[in-house]
């Protein structure tokens, strides 16, 4: 913070007036920055000496102010989000480590402010802890549905972070990659954190070929690329013993040999994508992810693909197994809680055994049920990513302030969804969806706790978005302040259980 800016925090809240946020003023390189709210939604203000590199970033109407400062409104926009990053190093995403972490997912670019204030609460109740953010993350599914790029992701949540007063590192996640030119546009855009997503090369057949069939799909298996052979394979794995902390795991031939099936081609995809990563001399951190998947990935196999990343020089931070049981979207977990708990414990301590790297957890929004097993199984090394919940809850507000608008958008969801379901692993069932016409108005929020409901307009948000993305925006714009008091009651079940685990 600069000692000779010559105006103070009350000094400038009282020229500005009412649409100064005083949360969002930060005076940092003898300059001062913050949000006004408009009738427009809102502005970045710089004030700094007429000769000052900040002003020379940002692009806006600029004005004498006073004792030779000037002062420059700027909208914001992708130009002036990259000038604020420039200027405030703390909003420029890095890697943030094998702290805990949580990514917030944002479809509409409107819940970030929220995110903020609920994580500070979080993290002040537990002044000892730490829970790193991710406000930037989107997979690219997303982003083709809601009409978004990742620069307009990033840019939507620096803006938000900045309003909100964050002064923390922030990471960015380019989700859900699945080629080469994913990786290059969240690149161009400035991301930290690259999510690779190689489930297209899973081979779940295997989990049950016969023998004769795992043979003939490892010796198929392009071992020129993977560097090794069939030979090779045997001698790394066939017979490895694995010492973990409460258990052995042996390696015998058939698991080796499925494992090899079902996972090989998947790894040699993150080694591509690595590589070509890795070729940008850029600060990154990478995450394997095989969550959407068939089939749960066993202990062997988790063994399988760190040992072969690791053999093919891939470095990651976290990784996201497909663990037991069903991870639907936008409801909490199906199954039985006592066998997940022993998956977790054990896919946990293969992660520090071969590690250290994160657990991950896909799928995450709404797993009321998991939080607490997985941040204890991984002793605090965990990181969440959350996508439609802040959607959904956003729809909370819809349905509270704007019934007419919120029964026309669930009636559409209800039709999209045997189409938009397709990509999803879902269960919900129109014909379980309460009949709107017998819920009054003040009872339409109550909609969003209903399973099916929920989880329909969890995943027919593109759909719903191109039909009425206009009048939905307008009527959260008109209310975001109850919509950052949902997102605070919502996130706090969210994030509370992973600070209260202790890292060791």
């Amino acid at each position: 913070m600069s000692s000779v800016f010559p105006f103070a925090p009350a000094e400038l809240q009282t020229a500005i007036g009412a649409a100064f946020i005083p949360d969002s003023l930060v005076i940092y390189d003898d300059a001062a920055f913050w949000y006004e709210a408009t009738s427009a939604g809102g502005r970045l203000a710089v004030l700094a000496g007429a000769d000052h590199p900040a002003l020379a970033r940002f692009h806006g109407e600029s004005q004498e102010f006073k004792q030779g400062y000037h002062l420059k409104y700027c909208p914001p926009d992708g130009k002036n989000s990259q000038a604020l990053r420039a200027s405030l190093p703390w909003l420029q995403p890095t890697p943030l480590g094998l702290d805990a972490s949580a990514g917030f997912g944002d479809r509409l670019g409107l819940a970030t402010a929220g995110h903020v204030h609920v994580l500070r609460r979080v993290l002040s109740e537990s002044p000892d802890k730490t829970l790193r953010p991710i406000f930037a993350q989107q997979s690219m599914r997303e982003n083709e549905r809601t009409h978004r790029t990742p620069e307009e992701v990033l840019n939507d949540a620096t803006c938000g972070a900045f309003q909100a007063g964050w002064r923390d590192r922030v990471g960015a996640d380019a989700d859900h990659l699945k080629t080469t030119a994913d990786v290059d546009v969240c690149a161009a855009a400035g991301y930290s954190f690259y999510t690779i997503d190689p489930g297209a090369f899973v081979d779940s057949a295997a989990d049950e070929a016969d023998p004769a069939s795992i043979q003939q799909k490892v010796e198929a298996l392009p071992w020129s690329l993977l560097e090794s052979s069939p030979a090779d394979l045997a001698r790394r794995y066939i017979g490895k013993t694995v010492d973990l902390e409460t258990q052995q795991i042996t390696l015998d031939e058939a698991a080796v040999l499925r494992a090899a099936a079902k996972y090989s081609r998947a790894v040699l995809h993150v080694v591509t994508l690595y590589r070509h990563l890795a070729g940008k001399h850029i600060p990154f951190e990478l995450e394997p992810s095989v969550d959407e998947t068939e089939t749960p990935t066993t202990p062997a196999e988790h063994i399988f693909i760190a040992s072969e990343l690791r053999r093919l020089g891939v470095q990651w931070v976290s990784m996201a197994p497909r663990y037991v049981g069903r991870f639907e979207k936008g409801i909490d977990y199906i199954g039985d809680l006592a066998t997940l708990r022993r998956d977790l414990q054990t896919h946990a301590e293969i992660a520090r055994a071969l590690g250290p790297y994160k657990l991950s957890l896909h799928s995450g929004s709404d797993k009321f049920s998991v939080y607490a097993l997985i941040s204890e199984a991984a002793r605090g090394m965990t990181h969440l990513k959350t996508a439609g919940t802040s959607y959904v809850e956003a729809l909370r507000v819809v349905a509270q302030f704007n019934a007419a608008l919120f029964r026309n958008l669930l009636a559409f969801a209800c039709e999209r969804y045997p189409t938009d379901r397709a990509s999803y692993h879902v269960s919900a069932e129109v014909n379980r969806v309460p009949d709107m016409r017998a819920v009054p108005d003040a009872a339409l929020p109550a909609l969003l706790d209903d399973l099916n409901a929920r989880q329909i307009l969890h995943v027919t948000y593109g759909s719903v978005l191109a039909q009425f993305g206009a009048p939905l925006r307008e009527t959260l714009q008109a209310h975001l302040e109850a919509y950052n008091v949902i997102l605070d009651q919502h996130f706090y079940r969210h994030l509370r259980p992973f600070v209260e685990s202790t890292r060791t």
